[in-house]
């Protein structure tokens, strides 16, 4: 299989790219579900969370309240760090897995892995290819006050915490900028798709 990375900041259309991909037959691994399994009530990343930020982050079910945990974790790079180191090795290791059993099988030709912080993490070396998604600034901050229903202020710190576009785009074999509408950024998404085919053939000629 070609091993790409799908990845850019927070509201910027990932999962538009993502849906897009999946529907023309590409595996794709959403990391942030992955790392919700191992927040479960009981499980070690969740007692080290709890001991780490203290019960207060927790529903009365015992599960991680996302809301309080995200705004604790955006406002200080220390607790963001010490969530990271934790849950992001976990979610590669369960990826690493995901790709021998998909390897195995002979199904799928191209996997897309779906995770905004591919490049903070440090695993970008990791991929054959790396996609990423950006849209303009007022764009990214609009959807993003709108999705998750906060203010503008908060929309920018959230932003702020993330590495910026410019940086990413740097480590990109492929660029989608989705700041216009649906339709563009799929047909975008659809070129990139054609681009990996033609990768996974090229991986396969030399090796």
């Amino acid at each position: 299989m070609l091993i790409a990375a799908l990845t850019g900041g927070i509201a910027t259309g990932k999962s538009i790219v993502a849906k897009s991909l999946e529907d023309q037959g590409c595996y794709v691994h959403y990391a942030d579900q992955i790392a919700h399994r191992f927040m479960k009530p009981e499980r070690p990343a969740w007692k080290k969370i709890v001991s780490h930020f203290g019960k207060d982050i927790l529903n009365p079910d015992k599960t991680i309240n996302r809301k309080k945990l995200g705004a604790l974790v955006f406002a200080e790079e220390k607790k963001r760090n010490f969530l990271n180191q934790l849950i992001h090795p976990l979610v590669l290791e369960e990826k690493k897995k995901i790709i021998d059993k998909l390897e195995k099988d002979g199904q799928y030709k191209i996997f897309i892995s779906e995770a905004a912080l591919t490049i903070e993490s440090g695993f970008a070396e990791f991929f054959d290819k790396i996609i990423v998604v950006f849209c303009r600034e007022e764009i990214q901050i609009k959807r993003l006050m709108e999705r998750d229903k906060i203010r503008r202020e908060d929309a920018l710190k959230k932003i702020g915490s993330q590495m910026p576009s410019e940086e990413k785009l740097k480590y990109a074999d492929y660029v989608i900028d989705s700041s216009g509408s649906v339709q563009s950024t799929v047909e975008q998404t659809e070129k990139v798709f054609l681009s990996l085919m033609s990768d996974y053939k090229r991986k396969y000629e030399v090796n």
